[in-house]
C-alpha cells in the first residue's frame, strides 16, 4: 500500500467520494454513539409510523404462529433476532411503496413474534476527501478518506404485527447535495451502534451516474447489523482534503479512465494515524 502522510480530515470536516471500486478509510468524529451504546445528548431520535398489515399466507412459513397466535421467540440469540430482522426490513431503495425504510407486516409468514425485538435505524452522513489532491486532473485513482456522523436515529420495537415506516432525512438525501457527500443507513438489533462498531472502510464504485444507490461493501465491525444501504457521493474525485468540491465534476476525468503511471495510487486507502498508533496493551 502506498504511504499517505498524515490525517486528512479533522473532527468537524466534511468530505465526499464516488470512483473506481475503492475502499475508503474512516475518521471517527462527533455524533457517534457512546462506548456504552447510548445516544449522546442532543442526538436526534424519532418515532416510526405504524400501519396495520394484512395477512400474507405462505405454504411454508419460516416463523409460524402457535396456539397463542404468535411465534415463540423467547430465548432467541442476537444472531437469530438479527436474521429475523433481515427478513422484514426493506431499505430505502428496496421499498417499492415509496421513499423511506419499511418494516413489513406479514402475519402467518414472519410471525408475529411473541416478544418484540428492539431495532435501531440510524442514518449516517459520509463526507469524502481526496488525500493526494495534486493528482485530480490526470484521471488516476486518488486515495480517499471519509468522515462519518449520525444525523438521525429511530428506535423500533418490531414483532411483525403492524407495518412500520421510517422517513428519510430530507437534507441527507437531497438531489442537490454536495458531490462529496454520501449517505448510509444501518439497521441494528439492540442498542445504537458505538464508535467502535462503525465501518473503517467503505467501497465505492466509479461512474454510478444518477443511480447512486449501492449495496457496496461497508465494513461494519459488529455482528448486530442486520442490514444497511449506501447512497454514494456523485463525484468524490473533485473533493479536496477538507471535503469540499474544488472543481466542476464535468471538468475532471472519472478516476481510472486515464492511463496510470508507473506507480499508481493503491485501490485501498487508510488512516495513517491508526496504522502508526501504538497498540493498546
Amino acid at each position: 500500500m502506498r504511504y499517505v502522510p498524515g490525517r486528512i480530515l479533522g473532527r468537524t470536516d466534511s468530505v465526499v467520494p464516488v470512483v473506481a471500486a475503492l475502499a475508503v478509510a474512516v475518521l471517527f468524529t462527533g455524533g457517534c454513539s457512546s462506548a456504552h451504546g447510548t445516544s449522546p445528548s442532543g442526538d436526534p431520535s424519532e418515532s416510526a409510523t405504524g400501519v396495520s398489515g394484512s395477512p400474507t399466507p405462505s405454504l411454508t412459513p419460516p416463523y409460524p404462529t402457535g396456539a397463542s397466535g404468535c411465534h415463540d421467540n423467547n430465548g432467541w440469540t442476537a444472531e437469530e433476532s438479527r436474521d429475523w430482522v433481515r427478513r422484514v426490513v426493506d431499505t430505502p431503495k428496496e421499498n417499492y411503496r415509496g421513499d423511506g425504510l419499511r418494516v413489513a407486516s406479514m402475519p402467518g409468514y414472519n410471525g408475529p413474534l411473541c416478544r418484540k425485538i428492539t431495532v435501531q435505524v440510524e442514518f449516517w452522513k459520509l463526507v469524502y476527501g481526496v488525500a493526494n489532491g495534486d493528482r485530480l486532473s490526470d484521471g488516476t485513482r486518488p486515495a480517499y478518506y471519509f468522515d462519518i456522523r449520525r444525523v438521525k436515529r429511530v428506535e423500533l420495537h418490531a414483532d411483525a404485527s403492524v407495518e412500520q415506516t421510517v422517513a428519510l432525512p430530507t437534507s441527507l438525501y437531497a438531489t442537490d447535495r454536495s458531490p462529496c457527500e454520501g449517505a448510509l443507513v444501518s439497521i441494528t438489533v439492540g442498542k445504537p451502534l458505538t464508535s467502535k462498531e462503525l465501518p473503517e472502510e467503505v467501497e465505492v464504485e466509479v461512474g454510478v451516474g444518477e443511480d447512486r444507490w449501492s449495496r457496496g461493501t461497508v465494513d461494519f465491525r459488529s455482528k448486530r447489523v442486520a442490514d444497511f444501504e449506501l447512497s454514494q457521493p456523485s463525484a468524490p474525485q473533485v473533493c479536496g482534503p477538507d471535503g469540499k468540491p474544488t472543481a466542476d465534476p464535468a471538468d475532471v476525468p472519472t478516476p481510472g479512465s486515464q492511463p496510470t503511471d508507473l506507480y499508481p495510487t493503491p485501490d485501498r486507502s487508510f488512516d495513517i494515524g491508526d496504522v502508526l498508533r501504538s497498540p493498546t496493551p
